[in-house]
């Protein structure tokens, strides 16, 4: 069974290991994706409400992280990253963490979550390209790959760029 439930201090560690080993290898990968983890803790981006861990058998096997970001003067949710314990693949758990997600930041009030991702994986999310929107990605080259969920608290009067956290730029 799969529990998803906030990241807790002890957590750090094996939520680094996570995200190395996630994204070890990967086309798409930066290779600094655990780093970015660390650098986004204690910034003005991390709330720890949206900093998710899934357990499974007692034992960390999955995180996914969402940081504010800004479009304009508004703080706006990006989600990344996600990651799950390779051996641990094709078990729910990636989607678990994506839906639990989402979840909290329409409990929180957030008017939208932001990712850079497949369209044909995170479409079933209910992302829809962003310029949908009116929202933009810093970085035109990102195109359909910069995505948007919109949630209850939705404001179409939010557009313009959306900013990553600072250390997105160095990491990410």
């Amino acid at each position: 069974m799969t529990l998803i439930r906030r990241e807790r201090d002890g957590d750090r560690d094996a939520v680094h290991a996570l995200h190395t080993a996630a994204f070890a290898g990967l086309p798409h990968a930066s290779g600094g994706e655990a780093d970015l983890v660390d650098a986004l803790r204690g910034t003005a981006a991390w709330d720890p409400r949206h900093s998710l861990v899934a357990e499974v058998d007692g034992e960390a096997a999955g995180h996914v992280l969402s940081t504010y970001g800004t479009v304009g003067e508004a703080r706006v949710l990006g989600l990344g990253p996600i990651g799950v314990d390779p051996a641990l693949h094709r078990r729910g758990i990636g989607s678990a963490l994506m839906h639990a997600a989402l979840a909290a930041a329409d409990a929180c009030g957030e008017p939208a979550v932001i990712l850079l991702g497949d369209p044909a994986f995170y479409g079933r999310f209910g992302f829809v390209p962003a310029a949908d929107h009116g929202v933009v990605p810093e970085h035109p080259e990102w195109g359909p790959y910069f995505q948007i969920r919109t949630l209850s608290a939705w404001d179409e009067g939010l557009r313009g760029t959306f900013a990553y956290a600072p250390p997105f730029s160095e990491f990410g």
